[in-house]
């Protein structure tokens, strides 16, 4: 008989009681309504309110949460099943562990497991690993999904440069880079998504389109997805996908 090593056995415990911690919460909230959900100035002051945070301490957060159980250990995702933390934006993390303890973030049960993980974090722990995934290298798409971010062919290229860069007036879809940046950088609360594992990011514009997910303050990302094709939707997974690869080839 096979034996799994203890420290794997301990961390797959540990996971699984989180994420049935994390169903039965998720069972027992009452929808995005019994949440306040955030206006501009809350938001801001929340975060501005936050102790300042230290990479170091963060990086120590890292490892006792295990969190590189599923965003791998330095922030890099190493499967499809879950986003790269590495190179995200400050505001954007703190904000996104702060929506998951209060319950604004909820949609399936991956969110379930973190909503128990960020209750067990003090708002020090919040804004130290939030700094410390700040602090990162920009995430490498998984090798794994080679053949979703394969390079785009000339005509794919020509439209999802036309979605990211100018959007498209007719559906009313503005330009992907006027929230995330040219390079997929983000800007404050708006998400880094250069490198981003293909799947995460189709699987969000779907929980979006389908009203499961409901935590971006201007409502955009809801709006926007209305409007995207599931082609739409998968050029520009690729597109941004490909950075990290690009960096790749270049490092090589």
């Amino acid at each position: 008989m096979s034996t799994i090593p203890f420290p794997a056995a301990l961390r797959a415990l540990t996971i699984a009681a989180l994420l049935a911690a994390g169903s039965a919460t998720h069972a027992n909230e009452h929808g995005p309504s019994a949440v306040k959900p955030w206006s501009p100035v809350t938001l801001q002051t929340t975060l501005k309110d936050l102790p300042k945070g230290n990479a170091g301490a963060g990086q120590k957060v890292h490892d006792t949460m295990m969190c590189a159980s599923c965003h791998g250990a330095t922030g890099n995702a190493s499967t499809m099943n879950w986003p790269s933390v590495a190179g995200q934006r400050y505001d954007y993390t703190a904000k996104m562990l702060l929506d998951y303890r209060s319950g604004l973030r909820f949609e399936d049960e991956r969110a379930g497991l973190m909503t128990s993980i960020a209750r067990l974090m003090t708002p020090q722990q919040i804004a130290d690993v939030s700094a410390y995934y700040a602090s990162l290298p920009k995430p490498v798409a998984p090798q794994a999904q080679a053949a979703l971010a394969a390079p785009l062919n000339a005509a794919e290229h020509k439209r999802v440069e036309q979605l990211v860069r100018k959007g498209d007036a007719n559906r009313l879809i503005t330009a992907c880079a006027s929230c995330h940046g040219l390079h997929g950088e983000g800007k404050g609360t708006t998400p880094a998504i250069a490198g981003q594992t293909t799947d995460y990011f189709i699987r969000t514009m779907r929980l979006y389109h389908n009203g499961e997910r409901h935590n971006d303050v201007y409502k955009g990302m809801s709006q926007f997805s209305q409007r995207l094709s599931d082609a739409d939707t998968l050029l520009i997974a690729r597109y941004y996908a490909s950075f990290g690869q690009s960096r790749t080839a270049k490092a090589d």
